[in-house]
């Protein structure tokens, strides 16, 4: 198969319309074509003339390590362009920085997940483009959740740097078809144009979205760092509003979760209990880790590790949103004055007097359902279900594959 940076660079005809234009390009360290060449080295080679480039959070080329770490604005030390940072001083593109092109090649490597900055960077660079007469290109690539959609919809109002529009948090697009929806949904005037991927097929195993024998995983930010990571995260990124560690500071982040003062046996058993159902497709394992910096830095944890991988894996059963949801539930109910939440004085994405678990889903329904004793599995299972089959129909118009 092709993603969308190797078809234009293997189709002259595809490059024809870019002759005489001035080109930036947004890319990270993911950005890269099946030989592994980075997408900038590899345009400029194929004679696309570059004048400037972007770099989302983490930077174009993954200088950043932890959440929430801005980069600067440099000169790319090779090429001598500028090198705009959509995570520093400025998240939209400025006057200045778009009139350093025609138009703009976004390859980024996205999750499948809401709340992945990256799709948000995307809908800022299209709206810039809608207000200056600018071109955007999506060079796609592949979803590596695959098509499964999952979650609570952004509610009107919870709008974030992590929350770009009313979608769910597991949405199951592209990028290049998420760049459609926004189009659609914002009604923006927009020269907008996806270079498709050749030959993606997301419901084939073993893969379900990620090409397992035709490319290599590249992280797309320090802490994804292979695709049972991809496949876990619309859940366990919740535990970043969490006071429970998601394994920041360990080799495996945001594929598992503990915490010193919980027994993860007695919550496995709990969460067995409350909705087995919510944990299919999947391996749970108990673990002990010790992080080494982050939450509970040299303290030891006891937890669990989400293997969405090998034989126990079940593409359509697993539901990553839920496990992680039920976990925090089990919690509540086994140590009912347990803080599991963080507090308004961290300031998740910048936001003010708002819980991080709230920015994080959208809206306070997950985090009102976890600490609601009354509440049952089946309700959220009810709301999030409509909200499910809403985002299916909403978003078929817009699927290219």
């Amino acid at each position: 198969m092709k993603f969308g940076i190797d078809h234009l660079l293997a189709d002259p005809e595809l490059r024809k319309p870019l002759e005489g234009r001035r080109v930036a390009l947004l890319a990270h360290p993911a950005s890269v074509t099946e030989d592994l060449t980075h997408s900038l080295d590899a345009l400029i080679a194929a004679g696309v003339n570059v004048t400037a480039a972007f770099g989302p959070q983490h930077g174009i080329k993954g200088d950043k390590q932890d959440n929430m770490v801005e980069t600067e604005d440099a000169t790319d030390p090779v090429y001598g362009i500028p090198v705009f940072s959509l995570y520093g001083e400025v998240r939209r593109p400025t006057g200045q920085s778009m009139h350093t092109f025609d138009t703009v090649l976004i390859d980024l490597q996205d999750l499948g997940c809401r709340i992945y900055t990256f799709i948000t960077t995307l809908l800022y660079m299209v709206e810039a483009a809608a207000g200056s007469g600018k071109a955007v290109w999506v060079l796609d690539r592949p979803n590596p959740a695959g098509r499964p959609v999952e979650g609570l919809t952004l509610r009107q109002g919870w709008e974030s740097f992590v929350g770009a529009g009313p979608m769910p948090m597991r949405h199951g697009m592209t990028m290049g078809e998420l760049g459609y929806w926004f189009v659609d949904h914002f009604n923006l005037d927009v020269d907008y144009r996806v270079i498709e991927m050749e030959g993606w097929r997301p419901d084939d195993s073993s893969g379900f979205g990620w090409p397992l024998d035709e490319r290599i995983w590249i992280n797309p930010s320090p802490n994804a760092a292979n695709l049972n990571m991809a496949r876990a995260y619309a859940g366990t990124v919740m535990l970043e509003g969490a006071t429970l560690s998601e394994g920041r500071g360990t080799t495996r982040p945001l594929e598992i979760f503990g915490a010193p003062g919980i027994n993860a046996r007695a919550v496995l058993a709990k969460m067995e209990r409350l909705a087995p159902d919510w944990l299919a497709g999947c391996t749970l394992r108990e673990i002990w880790f010790q992080p080494t910096f982050h939450k509970h830095v040299g303290e030891l944890c006891h937890g669990v590790h989400i293997h969405a991988e090998g034989a126990g894996y079940d593409h359509k059963a697993f539901k990553p949103w839920r496990l992680q949801a039920l976990a925090f539930k089990a919690i509540r109910k086994l140590y009912p004055d347990y803080s599991i939440w963080r507090g308004t004085d961290f300031k998740y994405e910048y936001t003010n007097d708002m819980l991080a678990i709230d920015v994080i889903n959208g809206g306070p329904a997950l985090r009102e359902w976890v600490d609601d004793a009354g509440a049952e599995p089946g309700d959220l299972d009810a709301m999030a279900h409509a909200d499910e089959e809403a985002w299916r129909v909403e978003r078929a118009p817009h699927l290219l594959y």
